[in-house]
């Protein structure tokens, strides 16, 4: 049996409202472009040597109906001025045979720039701990200093957020996604 393993990634972005929380879903997948196809979570592994592409690379290569995994953050809320952040954070091995991590962040309150550092954070510390560098994942203040280290020295990270506020009635949704080809 032949085995799926992606060799291509992509980040995207989006938001939408509605007055339903399954529009404002659809509307922030049509923002993120991804509207159009048949989207299947996946977990959180960057498949060894895959390819990290801009997002307009990878909209060129697909069709319409076509089955994507994904790993998918997502979050909504219908609170007038909720401000809400949706966060895919990756770390891709120095030594790109190895495989990698992508997680997942949604928070409330938080800006761009705290979700995309703690998404970051989240996948560092699970490719850190897979090889060896951390016992654990529950992690001390002192420990969050040799993840910072870490990152420069074991992995690349990267993230993509998107951070919204619910302006008047109705759905707000916010998410972000790592597409794998």
């Amino acid at each position: 049996m032949d085995q799926f393993v992606p060799t291509k990634i992509f980040l995207t972005k989006g938001s939408g409202s509605a007055s339903t929380q399954l529009g404002a879903f659809e509307y922030a997948l049509r923002d993120a472009g991804i509207a159009p196809f048949n989207l299947v979570r996946v977990s959180s592994i960057v498949p060894p040597n895959a390819k990290i592409i801009s997002k307009e690379e990878g909209l060129k290569e697909l069709r319409r109906g076509q089955i994507l995994f994904l790993v998918l953050s997502r979050i909504e809320s219908d609170e007038p001025g909720k401000r809400m952040a949706a966060s895919i954070g990756m770390a891709v091995p120095k030594e790109r045979s190895n495989y990698g991590y992508i997680a997942e962040y949604e928070a409330f309150g938080e800006s761009k720039e705290e979700a995309s550092e703690k998404a970051e954070s989240l996948a560092i510390t699970m490719l850190a701990t897979t090889l060896g560098y951390l016992e654990k994942e529950r992690i001390s203040e002192e420990e969050s200093e040799e993840i910072i280290r870490l990152k420069g020295e074991i992995a690349n990270t990267l993230s993509i957020t998107e951070e919204v506020t619910v302006k008047g009635k109705g759905w707000t949704c916010a998410i972000a996604a790592a597409v794998l080809l």
